[in-house]
């Protein structure tokens, strides 16, 4: 059974006590494809949806991984999107980006039910975003063994992060939760978190960035695409 939302690690006891603080790791591919890819609220601003999902914190570190992306005949201009939505999150004070990689092969693969005089294999393009989570669980641990907020929040629903989770809360005594991008959150996962929240379509609806804003080097516009 989770623990309410009242009943969050870390939370402080009354108004007047200071806020703890929390660390979130953002798996940037998990976040787009479980609730943000067939919606118009790509324009994400993370540091507003943590302080949005996480009011009971004091947002410490955000950590966000991901991989550049490659032009697709489909979609030439995905790479340049990638590179104006990563220059917006650098505006985030105590924002962090960590990349990965794209492996682009094109492996054999049976056919489930191939024809009459058909070939039983045919050859795929297989894309795999390769790192992110080893990156993502190798901060985790590494924030933890620096005590480094008083609880950390990750946002994916990847069952793969369950033994780095558990380790942070078993070995180390932290609390840590999970903001999720599905709507059905592992089972798996859902036995070593503190919390679960589910983060909602009208939470990234009113944690968007401006249409255009400022950065050091100039203007910073939401691309026409989105």
């Amino acid at each position: 059974m989770q623990p309410s939302e009242l009943s969050v690690p870390g939370k402080p006891a009354d108004a007047d006590s200071p806020r703890p603080t929390a660390n979130v790791y953002v798996d940037g591919f998990n976040l787009y494809y479980g609730c943000v890819r067939d919606t118009s609220c790509k324009w994400l601003d993370l540091g507003k949806l943590c302080r949005f999902l996480l009011s009971d914190y004091t947002i410490h570190r955000i950590r966000y991984f991901t991989a550049r992306l490659r032009s697709r005949p489909d979609d030439p201009g995905k790479p340049q999107r990638q590179d104006v939505y990563l220059r917006a999150l650098r505006t985030i004070p105590n924002l962090s980006i960590h990349e990965g990689f794209y492996l682009e092969t094109t492996p054999r693969a049976r056919l489930a039910n191939p024809g009459p005089g058909q070939p039983r294999t045919v050859e795929v393009l297989k894309t795999e975003e390769k790192g992110s989570d080893v990156n993502l669980a190798t901060y985790l641990l590494l924030d933890a063994v620096d005590q480094d907020a008083d609880v950390f929040v990750v946002v994916s629903n990847d069952s793969d992060l369950v033994t780095p989770i558990e380790v942070v809360r078993t070995r180390f005594d932290r609390a840590v939760g999970l903001l999720n991008p599905y709507q059905r959150a592992s089972r798996r996962l859902l036995e070593v978190v503190a919390f679960n929240r589910h983060i909602r379509q009208a939470a990234l609806k009113a944690c968007q960035f401006p249409l255009e804003f400022q950065d050091a080097y100039g203007t910073i516009r939401k691309p026409s695409a989105w």
